[in-house]
């Protein structure tokens, strides 16, 4: 037991690399790759420490070359389901009750090692797993998540540093307990940072959990179940179980022990896992806590004072990095008449040159989508797009999946705000344009904030300061993330608490401390130094 007010290392977000030409940093993960692109491995649960093999298997892929298998997997079914929450609740009273330090230090530990000698291997996982380009992968699976595991440890000391005052005579003070039960993270195919935090954050709290990744992720998430063992990581504390989303989540959610939902995926997913939760919410031994991100219909509105370069650029870089595929991906944009020729041929322009291919070639800035539900799904807003009197394709439109799942990135010009490609979330590479008339700025703000039940990001583009608070404050309520001449994406743990409401989620804010103590559950502790030795009160002394 530490006997000291212990400090936690000063969090510093972690540089993100270059891989220019000829790099070291580049030669060492163009190697790590080519030893990744020859190996098949077997990934099985793990459950307590040990490695479970169900027999029940699937296959990790590359997106962009889906005859490749990376790895055969092994999933969980109900059974497996109900050894891991046995392995949990085993594991839960020495971990919920061991040192906060002790348990901060995993994650510190894990941070380093990523940020050093497994960092080839994660951005290696993810770029063949996930098919992102290696700025992405770097951006994502070594930087973020380092960051993660650099900064939940400061914001928990933060968060125990919270107490309340004490009157005379008394001294009070608050316990931060973990949860009575398990935690469930449910994480998403596009972040391998999400895939690490959702399920440690709770654990750093003093929580046990039951992680499912997404299936299409498996091999990345994988890797990142190795690195936190190699940190340390207690047997039963963080329980890795692959599968369908209804064969381990419905043995989940029966569970009388479910203490908490950590969820990152799709809106309809989180809806129907809250109502079976709120359905026979008296099955429970506590209320379950539930925090979820679900997705955005996110936009880019601009005013005729924008600057019509940084205008494009930002539409290019926000609709089509990583192929679209982020929950903060600029999917719908608002742009002036009087400024759409110039920004239109800026836009175009900058399309042209995209390359779409495999991401193991550096020259390539997008990649393939994740899989071939995504691919039907996107190239069907596509044909809506091309056979729609009311839209027109000014670029891309095209895709492709005999080889890789692989989409150009497609720009579409609507004359209708509410058009489906205005409204629905498509996580792909299509962007949607409606240009609106510059006399009617108040109609169209009116426009950005209804048209979509999302609330995830947003960003404004003009240069009068007027202007800028004019459609800050009209769009306050339409994005948890705003940004003001910048690309609705790229969040930074510290720096931009990331989460949405609305249909997005329940804007907990991943990387802030607000996230954090959703997972503790307080208990008020007064003591009494001098207490009372008779009931009577002064007034009851006299009539």
């Amino acid at each position: 037991m530490s006997s000291g007010i212990v400090p936690v290392p000063g969090p510093v977000n972690e540089p993100v690399r270059t891989y220019a030409p000829c790099s070291p940093e580049k030669a060492s993960l163009k190697s790590r790759l080519s030893e990744m692109l020859k190996e098949e491995i077997e990934i099985p649960l793990v459950i307590g420490g040990r490695e479970v093999r169900t027999g029940n298997t699937a296959k990790a892929v590359c997106p962009h070359d889906h005859g490749h298998v990376l790895a055969t997997y092994h999933q969980a079914g109900p059974a497996e389901v109900e050894h891991a929450i046995a392995a949990a609740l085993a594991a839960w009273k020495g971990w919920s009750t061991m040192d906060w330090e002790a348990r901060a230090a995993v994650f510190l530990k894990a941070a380093e090692l990523l940020s050093g000698p497994w960092r080839d291997t994660l951005n290696g996982a993810c770029m063949l797993n996930q098919s992102k380009t290696v700025h992405q992968a770097e951006i994502d699976s070594a930087c973020e998540l380092t960051d993660f595991w650099r900064f939940n440890p400061h914001y928990v000391r933060f968060i125990y540093e919270l107490q309340p005052e004490s009157a005379k005579g008394a001294w009070n003070y608050v316990e931060y307990r973990p949860l009575e039960g398990f935690v469930f993270a449910v994480t998403p195919f596009n972040f391998a940072a999400i895939a690490g935090n959702l399920p440690t954050a709770p654990a750093m709290m003093g929580n046990v959990v039951l992680w499912k990744p997404a299936s299409s992720a498996v091999y990345t998430a994988h890797h990142i179940m190795k690195l936190l063992q190699a940190a340390g990581l207690p047997d039963g504390v963080i329980n890795f179980v692959p599968g369908s989303g209804s064969r381990v989540g419905d043995a989940v959610l029966a569970s009388p022990h479910l203490a908490g939902l950590h969820f990152t995926g799709s809106t309809a997913t989180f809806q129907a896992m809250w109502r079976a939760i709120g359905s026979d919410i008296g099955r429970y031994r506590t209320y379950p806590r539930i925090v979820g991100e679900t997705g955005g219909k996110d936009f880019v509105f601009a005013h005729a004072s924008a600057n019509s370069s940084a205008l494009a650029t930002a539409l290019v870089r926000g609709a089509f990095e990583y192929q679209g595929q982020k929950c903060s991906a600029a999917s719908r944009a608002y742009i002036p008449r009087s400024i759409w020729p110039r920004v239109r041929e800026q836009l175009l322009a900058q399309v042209a040159e995209i390359r779409v291919g495999s991401p193991v070639d550096f020259r390539n800035f997008m990649a393939a989508v994740i899989d071939k539900p995504a691919f039907d799904k996107i190239m069907g807003y596509i044909e809506l797009a091309r056979t729609s009197p009311e839209m027109e394709i000014l670029a891309g439109g095209d895709g492709d999946d005999t080889e890789g799942y692989f989409i150009q990135p497609t720009v579409v010009l609507t004359s209708s705000p509410r058009s489906r490609l205005m409204v629905e979330e498509i996580f792909g590479p299509v962007l949607t344009v409606y240009v609106y008339d510059d006399g009617r700025l108040d109609e169209t703000l009116e426009l950005c904030e209804t048209t979509s039940p999302y609330g995830l990001t947003g960003s404004v583009f003009a240069e009068d300061r007027e202007v800028i608070v004019r459609l800050s404050a009209a769009l306050r309520h339409a994005a948890g993330n705003f940004y003001i001449n910048d690309k609705p994406t790229g969040a930074i743990v510290g720096q931009q608490p990331f989460g949405g409401s609305r249909a997005s989620g329940t804007n907990d804010k991943a990387g802030s401390p607000l996230n954090l103590i959703r997972w503790t559950s307080q208990r008020a502790v007064k003591e009494n130094f001098t207490p009372p030795t008779h009931f009577a009160y002064p007034f009851m002394a006299e009539e």
